[in-house]
């Protein structure tokens, strides 16, 4: 799900539009991008953060809101003015490409963001890769945006740096071994045995474990019980995951990723290798067709307007290694890739990852901006899917054991459907922890709702659900 060339291309001409009718109104305007954009961790669908600076004394939201209506670059009913917000801001989806872009005036916090996370980007080659395949992981599970209790990109990278701070397994600067071993020890460490009820997350001065109530008494907010603390490297009065109030969720579907993954590199995984997905990875990570045919329609549109802008592009230069199920032609992935063939990870075995028990875990701490990557609209289908990872991660991780796939078997199956609306959140999300997820019904980035296949029946008082037997 890396960036490719010309979706940044795409990307740029979006901004361009848009900064063409602020410079028309303000001729002195600054616009600058900020957030997945600017580092280059943006999903395909991610959408666009931009902040204009000028003199003003209050955000001009309602001037800018009618002049992207009178040159048309937003859909018509698309453009929101968010004046009440903590930070006001004017939201909208470009007409041309659908992609979803924020406007904000005059804050200075995101830019400095997306500089302070450059920086670490330097610094642990392996920060990129690990960002985007948990993004990724986060979006389909609806747990990458605050509102709906989940972790925000911002949070996330945080945690992932202080991950990288702190373990002491590997050399993590080094982007040539232990890439799979890496993302595994992740998810333990955040899905296992970091303590949320007392442990607060530290990045500067080298990064630290602190307990709570120290991090708690100097927040702007006050002492308030925050399940998930990290303290803001760039501002140590906030509290950048306190609005999480979902990190349990979090929490078991990080659990849930480490339950399959090392189960799946185990040594009997290895005598028994699945044959019903082309890759390990591809039993936590899924993509949907919808992403695959908007980037197919990016690449065609796009494909000749690559011009790279110092300026605009900030993405990274990893390949795409995205594989459509069903025999999917290699045409929808980039064919070389010079920096992925240099790549020669391996993976430990179980009794590796039990040996020490992950170094990456804390003994002593042991306990039992929201980045909207909302899609073009249809409708949604039904798909069954297969992911090709990228080659560094690919190769670290050796085919798993096989699990429930949809695919005929000799005992008879059942199937569960759950209606999407007005059903609890949290009763839904135990299903998405407790169960591989073959088969989904999801919009086009990825977001499961309604379809799961499992290998025995759940019934709950919070679902609409539709059993059938059904022989293969």
């Amino acid at each position: 799900m890396s960036p490719r060339p010309e979706e940044a291309a795409m990307r740029r001409e979006v901004v361009k539009r848009i900064e063409t009718v602020i410079k028309d109104l303000w001729p002195t305007a600054d616009v600058q991008i900020f957030g997945s954009f600017s580092t280059g961790l943006y999903l395909p669908t991610s959408d666009i953060d931009l902040v204009v600076f000028g003199k003003w004394e209050r955000p001009p939201l309602q001037l800018l809101e009618q002049a992207l209506r009178k040159h048309n670059v937003a859909e018509p009913y698309s453009i929101k003015v968010l004046d009440k917000a903590t930070v006001p801001i004017i939201k909208l989806t470009d007409q041309e490409t659908e992609v979803k872009v924020d406007i904000s005036f005059n804050v200075e916090t995101g830019v400095k963001a997306a500089r302070f996370i450059k920086e670490y980007m330097k610094k642990y080659s392996l920060l990129p890769y690990l960002i985007l395949v948990l993004k990724q992981f986060l979006l389909q599970r609806d747990l990458n945006e605050v509102f709906t209790g989940g972790i925000s990109s911002y949070s996330l990278i945080l945690m992932a740096i202080s991950f990288l701070q702190l373990h002491p397994r590997i050399d993590a600067r080094r982007a040539d071994e232990n890439l799979g071993m890496l993302l595994i020890e992740f998810f333990e460490l955040y899905g296992r045995n970091f303590n949320y009820l007392k442990t607060g997350i530290r990045i500067k001065n080298g990064g630290a474990y602190i307990a709570k109530e120290e991090i708690m008494k100097v927040m702007t907010n006050g002492y308030r019980p925050s399940m998930l603390c990290i303290e803001d490297p760039l501002l140590p009065g906030n509290d950048v995951g306190r609005s999480s109030y979902g990190a349990m969720q979090v929490k078991q579907v990080f659990d849930y990723a480490y339950i399959v993954l090392s189960h799946a590199v185990s040594p009997l995984a290895r005598s028994y290798p699945n044959r019903d997905s082309e890759s390990t990875l591809g039993r936590i990570i899924k993509v949907t067709q919808e992403v695959i045919d908007y980037r197919a329609w990016i690449k065609k549109k796009w494909g000749s307007k690559i011009n790279l802008s110092p300026e605009l592009d900030n993405r990274l230069k990893i390949r795409d290694q995205i594989a459509p199920c069903n025999g999917e032609q290699n045409n929808n992935r980039d064919s070389e890739s010079s920096y992925n063939q240099r790549l020669t990870l391996s993976l430990a075995s179980t009794q590796q990852l039990s040996s020490g028990s992950s170094a990456s875990s804390v003994s002593s701490l042991s306990g039992s901006d929201i980045d909207s990557d909302t899609p073009p609209c249809t409708a949604p289908n039904v798909y069954q899917f297969s992911l090709q990872a990228p080659t560094q991660l690919m190769a670290s991780l050796p085919p798993a054991l096989p699990m429930p796939s949809g695919k005929p078997q000799s005992a008879p199956t059942r199937t569960l459907i759950m209606a999407a609306s007005n059903q609890d959140t949290y009763f839904r999300k135990q299903a998405v922890s407790a169960f591989g997820l073959v088969q989904l019904k999801s919009d086009k980035h990825g977001k499961i709702s309604c379809f799961k296949q499992c290998s025995v029946g759940i019934t709950s008082a919070h679902w609409d659900e539709v059993f059938h037997e059904r022989n293969s």
